[in-house]
């Protein structure tokens, strides 16, 4: 059971911050199909729990693109929000009620009959497996969610919840400065399961363009010299070192520049050798291999 996203994903999570309106948020969305982005993430808190809406907002002008995108969404995580008057304090909250009324007040937001995918946010220390497959189960059934996954869960995590309600992914953090899925069987796992692991923020938040840490400095460094071998930006760089591991990942790119995403799908075109791929390793650990 595989869900079909794009190759790259766009992120939608920064949308509250871009002051839009909601013409300018529906030719985002169209820029990003025409250039064969048509997955796009959310998360119920995104933007103090409206991003949701205000991609329904501009989708509704062009209810017809619906069918021609994949919306995934995240739940779990309940902030502290005027948003949300009786969340006391953050915390997770994977029960059915909480899962079902997430899902509820996604579709609604987003002007869908369904999501193509619903991931949980964050690992729950009182995540109850059977209760929460069942709810899985239950949602599918009726049509309401397609495919589910899971976002920041270690191998253990994942487990148990896979035994009982396959899923499609594990959303997790991947970049040259952040490589624990590499070696801590995260990724083992994903190949191991046939599930693609979406990655976030795999350019390291924009700290690998201008952190002077000293880790920032030397993937500049290889960065540059890739760029003189290769004729790639640092962004098809960047993201080419992602999708060459086998598991087959799927980046979500959080831009609103048009041309950022184009860099990031030329590099479905660009195959790092295992040399190229490791001065990035290299440069990111500070180290050679073992």
């Amino acid at each position: 059971m595989n869900a079909e996203l794009s190759p790259i994903v766009a992120g939608a999570w920064r949308m509250a911050e871009w002051g839009w309106t909601p013409t300018e948020r529906l030719r985002w969305i169209e820029q990003n199909i025409e250039l064969g982005i048509t997955s796009f993430d959310h998360a119920d808190i995104y933007g103090g729990y409206s991003v949701e809406g205000l991609f329904g907002e501009a989708l509704a002008l062009a209810p017809k693109l619906r069918h021609k995108i994949q919306l995934v969404s995240k739940c779990g995580i309940r902030l502290v929000s005027p948003a949300r008057l009786g969340n006391l304090v953050k915390h997770y909250d994977t029960s059915a009620a909480h899962v079902r009324a997430s899902v509820e007040h996604s579709l609604r937001a987003l002007r869908t009959d369904h999501l193509d995918v619903l991931l949980i946010h964050r690992p729950d220390a009182l995540m109850d497996v059977d209760a929460l497959s069942t709810t899985f189960d239950l949602l599918r059934a009726e049509g309401k969610v397609l495919h589910f996954g899971v976002s920041n869960f270690t191998p253990a995590q994942l487990a148990p919840l896979h035994r009982r309600c396959p899923l499609v992914t594990n959303q997790i953090e991947l970049s040259p400065l952040h490589r624990q899925p590499l070696h801590d069987g995260t990724l083992d796992q994903c190949q191991d399961l046939g599930l693609r692991p979406m990655i976030w923020s795999p350019l390291a938040g924009g700290r690998i363009f201008g952190d002077d840490a000293a880790d920032a400095q030397r993937v500049r460094q290889v960065l540059t010299e890739l760029q003189r071998e290769t004729g790639a930006g640092w962004v098809t760089l960047l993201i080419a070192w992602l999708l060459r591991h086998p598991s087959r990942p799927l980046p979500v790119i959080g831009t609103r520049r048009v041309e950022m995403a184009r860099e990031a799908m030329a590099a479905l075109q660009l195959n790092l050798d295992a040399q190229q791929w490791y001065r990035l390793w290299q440069a990111g650990a500070g180290h050679e291999v073992p």
